[in-house]
């Protein structure tokens, strides 16, 4: 049996029957395909001529299927551009966390590297201590603290008193982030067993100070951070990052299997947007997955990818990410965005693709002006934006 099986992006491979096991040929189909289109699996049948035929959809990264094999899916971009596609999409590039990164080979190696930087951050800040506040708390206690509870009656002869008063406590969602991101890879057991061991020794170093409660990738984002917490929001980026990328887990034998994968369409769309606010030039400015309401009752909303204002805050165009490998445009992706237009009422929109087109769209429907550009990956980022720019229209 192979260690390893290796897909790039958007390519079919057959593989022999005996290359993977059929009890894991059906678990890729129904984890995979079935429940989320991130992998297309046929089985061995006369049309793939008795083969196993494996189709990435647009997904990137690695999938433990049993003890010894690894199914991994690469990306048809450079590494290097798709880890600085990274760090605008996360916010990193201040804190140059991806700094001797992006040389990794491979992208287990990447996350590995990922893994040790947020454990060598947390182990840090462990030396320095980690983030308090104060948070109230209602108690019965045999002495006062704070101020008395006079809503609460007392047993003739109890002695406790119900207190209301603010405790310091580093038992907050600052640190119970990053126990549960730890505890995560901790239990996905895709490190090398040095970086596993510093991982380790990160989480063991938060047990007892904060509870490893259960978060959501957004709950890393957005947070409000004091001049005494600032260093902790590349840690919370490198949590939503690890959180986001997290697989449906599935069990091979008595092991659980965590998968790290990675949505290219996600990634391509909020790369962009990123971009666009860090380059767009005064006074324009662009919204992110900005909800529209339509009809009497508001009963149709449609999330707009990428809407752009002028600095009266008049929408000026629509934008809309498709990360697709394409010759031309689809119909429906037209469709959308012609209805995003008009939604918000404006008469400019675009559609966003990674790879020039064959048949670039460029076309006039009434007051509607509806085409295609490009903000290609397979060259210098930075380069590649400044010619989307250009192309998207004068004084931008």
């Amino acid at each position: 049996m192979p260690g390893l099986i290796e897909l790039t992006e958007f390519e079919s491979k057959n593989f022999a029957a005996a290359a993977i096991p059929a009890a894991v040929g059906e678990m890729l189909w129904r984890e995979y395909d079935a429940k989320g289109n991130r992998l297309r699996v046929e089985f061995p049948s006369p049309s793939t001529d008795y083969h196993w035929r494996l189709t990435a959809q647009g997904w990137v990264g690695r999938i433990p299927l049993a003890p010894g094999l690894s199914l991994t899916l690469q990306p048809k971009i450079a590494l290097k551009n798709l880890f600085r596609m990274w760090e605008y999409a996360y916010d990193l590039r201040s804190f140059h966390l991806l700094e001797g990164i992006a040389d990794a080979q491979s992208m287990p190696e990447f996350y590995e590297r990922l893994a040790y930087v947020l454990a060598q951050r947390v182990l840090k800040r462990s030396r320095q201590g980690f983030h308090r506040t104060y948070l109230p708390r209602v108690s019965e206690l045999p002495y006062l603290r704070g101020r008395l509870s006079m809503q609460r009656s007392r047993p003739p002869g109890q002695v406790q008193l119900a207190c209301h008063y603010d405790e310091q406590t580093a038992d907050i969602a600052d640190n119970q982030i990053l126990a549960y991101t730890l505890g995560h890879i901790v239990r996905s057991r895709r490190c090398h067993p040095q970086v596993q061991q510093y991982v380790r020794q990160a989480h063991r170093a938060l047990r007892g100070v904060a509870t490893p409660t259960p978060y959501r990738p957004a709950d890393c984002h957005g947070r409000a951070y004091t001049r005494l917490s600032q260093d902790y929001r590349p840690l919370h980026a490198l949590c939503r990052f690890f959180l986001e990328h997290a697989g449906p887990d599935h069990v091979a034998g008595d092991h659980a299997m965590l998968p790290f994968l990675v949505d290219m369409a996600r990634l391509y769309e909020r790369f962009v947007a990123e971009w666009l606010k860090v380059h767009l030039p005064s006074p324009w400015h662009i919204k992110v997955q900005e909800s529209v309401h339509v009809g009497r009752d508001n009963e149709l909303r449609f999330d707009v990818d990428l809407v752009l204002y002028d600095n009266d805050g008049r929408t000026h165009c629509v934008l809309d990410t498709k990360y697709k490998m394409a010759a031309k445009v689809d119909n429906a992706d037209v469709s959308q965005i012609v209805t995003y237009a008009k939604a918000k009422g404006c008469h400019e929109a675009v559609l966003i693709y990674p790879t020039q087109l064959q048949r670039p769209l460029d076309v006039q429907i009434a007051d509607l002006h509806v085409r295609s550009l490009t903000f290609a990956l397979d060259a210098d980022l930075e380069e590649a934006g400044q010619q989307f720019l250009k192309f998207l229209g004068p004084g931008y």
